[in-house]
């Protein structure tokens, strides 16, 4: 608010002193400097992901069902399934029995978009002089990607071996892949997509839009998008979303403005 009251100051006085018509121009170049402060709503609190998740383990999923995005499993205050509602796997078998904190927005797909990422960086070296590039490097060197990862808005429980299944595949309406028992969810490792339960669909939309219209170096195809609007309104917020964001809200200090419209 302190940025929009500046900005109609400052257009204020140039029309004052400049008229209507160079105030046009001026305008333009104002709205452009504020911007980042007026639209911009990510999170700046917390940088650490491991504290993003313990915040999350007491004081928001302490108040709330403590139930997985994608099969709807319970787990109890120690991270430990009690009940997998029919969730069945073969693969990562030691991950099924806890769950763990699933990105919506996979970790890699924005942070493709920063340097150290791609291509590391000189002081992302291992005591054994290897050097390394990736999440890693990215999380050593990048307060804005940490910012991004710690975000808790985009965190949400998952039995660890679908969190590993998952991997960052596309989400999409449609898919032939992996069988996970009575768990809703399909996942293709070959065709590198995942269709969630329609439980999770509007869930999976809505942290999407936040993501995309928050931080500009997250970007939706115009295909995801399209989806995930229609799984917004065909999917519409539950009160136990509503609850979630709310308490997150007020711990991470940032306001959702697609939960905040949503849930009003």
């Amino acid at each position: 608010m302190e940025s929009v009251k500046t900005l109609c100051n400052c257009l204020s006085l140039v029309s004052i002193m400049r008229g209507k018509v160079a105030v046009n121009k001026i305008s333009l170049i104002l709205l452009l400097i504020f911007s980042g402060s007026v639209f911009s709503s990510g999170n700046t609190k917390n940088d650490s992901f491991s504290k993003a998740k313990k915040i999350l383990e007491k004081k928001v999923y302490g108040q709330l069902e403590r139930k997985t995005i994608y099969c709807s499993a319970t787990f109890d205050k120690s991270k430990f399934i009690i009940d997998k509602n029919g969730f069945f796997s073969n693969k990562y078998k030691k991950r099924t029995k806890k769950i763990e904190w699933e990105h919506v927005v996979p970790a890699e797909n924005f942070g493709r978009s920063f340097i150290e990422w791609r291509e590391g960086d000189t002081k992302c070296v291992t005591r054994k002089g290897k050097k390394f590039k990736g999440r890693n490097c990215a999380s050593k060197m990048n307060k804005e990607y940490r910012y991004m990862q710690a975000d808790m808005h985009n965190l949400y429980p998952a039995i660890g071996a679908v969190n590993a299944l998952r991997s960052n595949y596309r989400y999409s309406a449609v898919a032939n892949g992996y069988d996970l028992g009575g768990c809703e969810m399909i996942i293709s490792s070959k065709e590198k997509r995942v269709v969630p339960p329609d439980a999770a669909k509007g869930i999976v939309a809505r942290v999407s839009l936040y993501f995309a219209e928050t931080y500009g170096r997250y970007k939706l195809s115009d295909s995801q998008r399209k989806l995930f609007l229609a799984w917004d309104r065909k999917f519409p917020v539950t009160n136990q979303e509503c609850k979630r964001n709310s308490l997150i809200e007020k711990t991470q200090g940032n306001v959702n403005r697609v939960m905040r419209e949503r849930c009003n």
